[in-house]
């Protein structure tokens, strides 16, 4: 059953991430919030792209964020960094360097938007009114005797006093990397003043590794499915059929306790219509891996189709005309199903083998409405 799941949620086997990979630290909570984002997002009757506020407290030139949220199937935080800073015996301009891991992106995604995310904390010295440039490049060739090659990326104008996230968009960085991993050499921000010295990134108050967790630096990236996922073929399995029921009342049915309880009453024949179904990640044992959530409900479609269909039951013309026929040649045509009319999606927060955070947006997921088919 973990198996099948498991392929159902595009993943190959059971993601054992290393220890400590536990919030409260910067990419999981901002991946929480934006769980709680997509989650709404999923939600059909709810608001379209809305959420709780996401950690920023500074300005920033992301694109809108329920625009983000409807555009990605699949986000991922990246925070196994390699972080430099530039020695301080060489000349200027002072700057640092971060450089992340890419090798877990799954294949036949494509990039939507990435986002390098850096807090600054709030500068109590002389300066504190004064402005910052910062920048950020994408590092694109290394040389042995001189600076290296950079693409410049995005840039921001602060006040020295200012405390909060900053997004830098390194959209176009990171489909370059997706596209030519040996090109990833990383990424290199710049601070500077308003009459163009270089400052030093540690002084500017700009928080590293060495930060507290809640407020280390990460690379968050959106994207979207290239190709239609297809599921991994399996052996054909010879199913038994269901037998036929001759009696008007409706045996118990079996229940496997704790991981997915099916409700229906047992009062004789119903109309088709939608049934609970939940599936309990507690209880299969993922909550060391699973973030959000602890399981959902799926549901499903069950109860008769006979004639005449009433209104409740949703059908389809051709499910009507099926019903008439079955009446006339109930041995010939069987009668119209239940099933669903209608589907949404549930997304699913969790760690990969790196201890990076993965949000990914499963379609088709959770039944909204059934009717006769």
């Amino acid at each position: 059953m973990q198996r099948e799941i498991l392929s159902i949620l595009g993943l190959p086997g059971r993601p054992r991430p290393g220890v400590g990979s536990k919030l409260p630290s910067s990419a999981p909570l901002f991946m929480l919030d934006l769980y709680h984002a997509m989650a709404s997002d999923d939600d059909d009757e709810g608001p379209q792209g809305v959420s709780r506020p996401v950690l920023t407290s500074l300005s920033t030139q992301s694109p809108p964020l329920g625009a983000v949220i409807s555009q990605a199937d699949t986000v991922m935080s990246f925070v196994n960094m390699v972080e430099h800073d530039r020695d301080t015996f060489y000349q200027k301009p002072y700057w640092k360097e971060f450089k992340f891991d890419l090798t877990q992106i799954p294949p036949g995604e494509a990039v939507t938007a990435a986002e390098f995310r850096i807090y600054k904390m709030r500068s109590v010295s002389q300066h504190a009114n004064k402005s910052l440039h910062i920048s950020i490049y994408e590092i694109v060739k290394e040389h042995s005797n001189k600076e290296s090659d950079q693409f410049l990326l995005d840039l921001q104008d602060v006040e020295a006093g200012d405390e909060g996230w900053l997004v830098f968009d390194v959209t176009a960085a990171s489909n370059h990397w997706l596209l030519n991993p040996k090109y990833n050499l990383g990424l290199r921000l710049y601070v500077e003043t308003e009459d163009g010295h270089s400052v030093d990134p540690g002084l500017s108050r700009l928080l590293g590794r060495r930060g507290p967790r809640s407020k280390q630096p990460f690379m968050v990236t959106f994207f979207r499915a290239s190709l239609s996922p297809v599921r991994a073929p399996r052996a054909v399995k010879q199913l038994k059929k269901r037998p036929h029921k001759k009696s008007n009342h409706l045996p118990h049915p079996n229940k496997l306790p704790g991981v997915i309880d099916h409700v229906h009453s047992n009062e004789g024949h119903q109309v088709c219509k939608r049934h609970e179904l939940y599936v309990s990640f507690r209880d299969l044992g993922w909550l060391d891996w699973v973030i959000a959530p602890q399981g959902y409900s799926a549901y499903y479609c069950e109860g008769e189709c006979a004639f005449p269909l009433d209104s409740c039951m949703n059908a389809t013309n051709h499910a009507i005309l099926q019903s008439l026929v079955h009446l006339l040649k109930p041995d010939t045509v069987p009668k119209a199903c239940c099933a669903p009319t209608k589907l949404s999606a549930t997304s699913v927060l969790y760690y990969d083998n790196s201890n990076n955070v993965i949000l990914k947006k499963h379609r088709n997921m959770v039944v909204k409405s059934c009717g006769c088919h």
